[in-house]
């Protein structure tokens, strides 16, 4: 039997407004990026956009908001957005990637549609104050609490090559470790000439290594997705990336910066040999 991939999709309905300075990201107003910043897209374009993703093989669909965390006019979108979506579009595993969250706030996107919710520790607790200073680390680990009490399914990761040591890949990986998400993706900073960080300090054998340490600690039966970087870490290694652990990946575009065709990647895990997963086990 082929191995099974499972692929996710990323919809960015509100782009670009941060206020946060975390040195990473091109949402940030701090950093002044060339990216496209818009307020909340319409319901109807996300609901067509969802069919879009759904009809490209994705199992796994993801709104996601900037800024800092949830208030109560994010809450209302994302609740209605997810309403509309479980109307017109079957099969879809629903994701909230909104920042910092309260039990409550959780439970209330739960209880309107949202299957699962994203929240990334980004970087290790140690290393976290080097690339951010407007939150702290715990913040955001009490977030991936609050996910698993508010009876969501947790994804968190965090992203590799933000000038970050050896030592701290190995806290962060320990950190995922102890929230036991159901899924947890990989990824690996894409550099842009507004911000800070200047350069990617992890090589494509490093990437493989983290690859490999994940699926042996998370064990094998839970998705570990390849998201942000992946073309450019593992464009035309995808095999090795696939056998050292990987089973899921982002089809599509990501947040501020593109992605290949969903066709060309299907096309390439028909090349592989693996099958597109065509149902969530669990």
């Amino acid at each position: 039997m082929s191995k099974e991939i499972f692929l996710c999709a990323i919809n960015n309905v509100l782009s670009g407004t941060c206020k946060e300075d975390c040195k990473f990201c091109t949402q940030s107003l701090r950093y002044h990026a060339d990216i496209e910043r818009y307020n909340y897209k319409a319901i109807d374009t996300i609901v067509h956009e969802a069919k879009q993703a759904k009809n490209h093989g994705a199992l796994g669909y993801c709104l996601v908001t900037a800024g800092k965390g949830l208030d109560d006019k994010k809450v209302d979108f994302i609740a209605r957005t997810a309403q509309a979506i479980k109307q017109e579009v079957e099969g879809l595993n629903l994701i909230a990637c909104n920042g910092t969250a309260t039990v409550e706030q959780l439970r209330f996107l739960k209880e309107h549609g949202i299957d699962s919710y994203n929240h990334n520790l980004e970087t290790s607790q140690a290393y976290y104050s080097s690339i951010c200073t407007t939150h702290p680390w715990e913040e955001r680990y009490q977030t991936c609490l609050n996910v698993k009490t508010a009876g969501l399914q947790l994804c968190s990761g965090g992203i590799w090559g933000m000038g970050e040591s050896i030592e701290d890949r190995q806290s962060l990986l320990d950190s995922i470790v102890s929230l036991q998400p159901e899924s947890t993706p990989l990824n690996f900073f894409i550099p842009n000439p507004a911000l800070p960080i200047t350069q990617r300090n992890i090589t494509r054998e490093e990437a493989l290594n983290v690859v490999r340490e994940a699926r042996k600690r998370l064990g094998e039966g839970r998705l570990l997705m390849v998201a942000g970087g992946r073309e450019l870490i593992f464009g035309g290694h995808e095999r090795e990336m696939f056998e050292a652990g990987v089973n899921s990946i982002v089809i599509g575009n990501y947040l501020t910066t593109s992605g290949d065709a969903p066709l060309k990647d299907q096309t390439m895990l028909e090349g592989l040999g693996y099958t597109i997963a065509t149902r969530c086990h669990g």
